[in-house]
């Protein structure tokens, strides 16, 4: 019976260390502070001349990731990043607490709107009730899903392209699941918001928001995943935004488009659910 209940302590106290995510090998790795890794734009914001990476930019993981809480958290961008003709790429990492409840909750930045279409839409990066990644087009939502939902609780690295005039693509972990099947066309408008949208707020934990004024190839897009969740920009001279959402809602692209939070909390505890990509 002693022997029964030593065991049973011993069970208690490592249950007790697990939830404090003492077993978790990035609990106590070295983890970049807030602003440690910066491009610098020499010539002032949308100059590419002499244009570089500072500080520690070795793809260290983040002291902090910012968590939104699905009612009322949201960045809002000062200004808005130059888009060059439409070509973009959005990425970002993700982690999703729980699902929405409504079909197109939009769960990352809203950067372009649809060119000549006659409505107020925006390009939204969404999610839905099964976890599936979407994109809408003002009204219309364009046709493709990722074939494995996310995961709740687990961390995924999500990234858009578009070249104007051609399909969409969508990345998960750095692999191609799908593309809208047409050419599109947007213009660079904004607004720009980061977990917010017209149908609502993330619920879940975001990092690491790159916004580029071109469309990333395969490759840089899987180079870019495995990079890790504290990952650099791969092409500083098409960089249009960079929000590490490392401690603050800071710009650190050189381009000084700074965020504005409101209801974020940047939380240290955030290693549960990552993984180093493969």
């Amino acid at each position: 019976m002693t022997y029964g209940w030593a065991i049973l302590i011993i069970a208690i106290v490592l249950v007790a260390l697990f939830s404090l995510n003492l077993f978790n090998p990035y609990t106590f790795a070295p983890k970049a502070s807030p602003g440690s890794c910066q491009i610098i734009r020499p010539n002032g914001p949308g100059s590419n001349i002499f244009v570089s990476a500072v500080g520690l930019c070795n793809n260290e993981i983040p002291q902090y990731v910012a968590r939104f809480n699905g009612q009322t958290s949201y960045v809002n961008l000062s200004s808005n990043p130059s888009i060059l003709g439409g070509t973009f790429t959005v990425s970002f990492w993700i982690r999703m607490s729980v699902f929405p409840n409504q079909s197109d909750l939009q769960i990352s930045v809203d950067p372009v709107s649809v060119a000549g279409d006659g409505c107020n839409g925006s390009f939204n990066i969404v999610i839905n009730q099964s976890g599936n990644i979407q994109a809408n087009q003002c009204s219309i939502v364009v046709n493709y899903v990722s074939p494995k939902p996310l995961a709740i609780g687990s961390y995924a690295f999500v990234t858009v392209t578009h070249t104007q005039g051609n399909p969409v693509t969508l990345y998960i972990n750095g692999v191609l699941v799908g593309e809208s099947g047409v050419g599109v066309s947007y213009a660079n408008t904004g607004p720009y918001w980061i977990g917010d949208g017209p149908h609502g707020h993330v619920n879940g934990i975001f990092s690491n928001v790159q916004i580029y004024n071109t469309s990333l190839s395969p490759g840089a897009v899987n180079t870019l995943y495995n990079e890790g969740i504290g990952g650099a920009p791969v092409d500083i001279q098409n960089l249009a935004g960079w929000w590490p959402l490392n401690g603050n809602a800071k710009d650190y692209s050189g381009n000084g488009n700074n965020g504005v939070p409101t209801n974020v909390f940047f939380t240290s505890n955030w290693e549960n659910g990552y993984s180093t990509p493969p």
